[in-house]
């Protein structure tokens, strides 16, 4: 039947955050067991509750992979261009709340099986960049490389949403090596700029704070705010694209006035110690210094 610790649910707030480790279960197997339908998921298939650790442990392993390879990525071009196109990288496992909440609003079962199906972000990595045109290029870059295989992408930035939202999604999965299989596992990345990624930040805490049923005046300002950041973005590339051409111009200029002062310099090392031009009656500047003293000396 339901392990003794779960009784403890009627005696104490259902809230999965006050509930305390108090028969050596870690917090974390409870919160997921507090959150799922039980008369759905057989806890046999649990293999006590070992399922439950593998499989997030094979997500984190996944997480790790792939923010492993971000970076990689980010140094090779710092590397080769002197310019870093990600600003910073953030990761997280997917709590077990929110992972049953989104099945059951989606109208699947809480169970393992429609966990790893139906719930893409259960690992998620945010990228942000400083400009909108690092995010097709950060894009690119993990959609070369073999192991990684794009299952999809939905790009907000050319579509964005009803509230305004912006930001560009791929679903990937990674290969995990386990000792004794290879688990491909899905990560979400998600590519925004800077300003995106505020804008978000507070879409997200308005949404949660009221369920998804924020006041039609709130939402009419979140979308005000997210047009007013989708101009910071534009001007901000703009501006970028002035500052580039100007340092371009003056390299060139730079490098003109090098290659100037190169060919002067060559010239002059040209010109052997002595090698002056003849005097008009072809006489060396010498040999007429010394007649002169001949005819003196007469």
């Amino acid at each position: 039947g339901i392990p003794s610790f779960l009784r403890e649910q009627e005696l104490i707030n259902k809230s999965p955050v006050r509930l305390q480790k108090s028969t050596g279960n870690c917090l974390y197997q409870e919160r997921i067991l507090l959150y799922m339908d039980y008369d759905s998921v057989p806890l046999r298939d649990f293999k006590e509750l070992n399922d439950w650790e593998t499989v997030i442990f094979v997500y984190q392993s996944a997480l790790k992979q792939v923010e492993t390879k971000i970076d990689i990525l980010n140094g090779e071009f710092q590397h080769r261009h002197k310019y870093n196109p990600i600003e910073h990288v953030k990761s997280r496992i997917k709590t077990p709340e929110s992972i049953v909440k989104k099945l059951k609003r989606h109208g699947y079962e809480s169970s393992i099986e429609n966990m790893v199906r139906y719930v893409n972000d259960i690992a998620g990595i945010r990228i942000s960049c400083s400009f909108t045109s690092d995010i097709y290029l950060i894009a690119d870059m993990i959609s070369k490389q073999n192991d990684l295989t794009i299952l999809a992408r939905r790009d907000y930035m050319k579509n964005p949403k009803k509230s305004g939202y912006r930001s560009y999604h791929m679903l990937v999965t990674t290969p995990v090596f386990l000792s004794d299989s290879i688990i491909d596992t899905k990560v979400e990345i998600q590519i925004r700029t800077i300003a995106m990624d505020f804008w978000a930040s507070l879409e997200h805490k308005i949404y949660y704070k009221f369920e998804g049923n924020a006041p039609d005046y709130l939402e009419q300002e979140l979308k005000a705010c997210a047009d007013m950041a989708d101009m910071l973005d534009n001007k901000m590339f703009s501006l970028n694209q002035a500052i580039t051409k100007i340092a371009e111009e003056q390299a060139k200029e730079k490098e003109a006035a090098k290659v100037a002062e190169e060919m002067k310099k060559a010239e002059r090392e040209d010109v052997p110690a002595g090698n002056e031009q003849e005097p008009k009656d072809g006489k060396r500047s010498g040999e007429a210094a010394s007649g002169n003293r001949k005819e003196a000396g007469e």
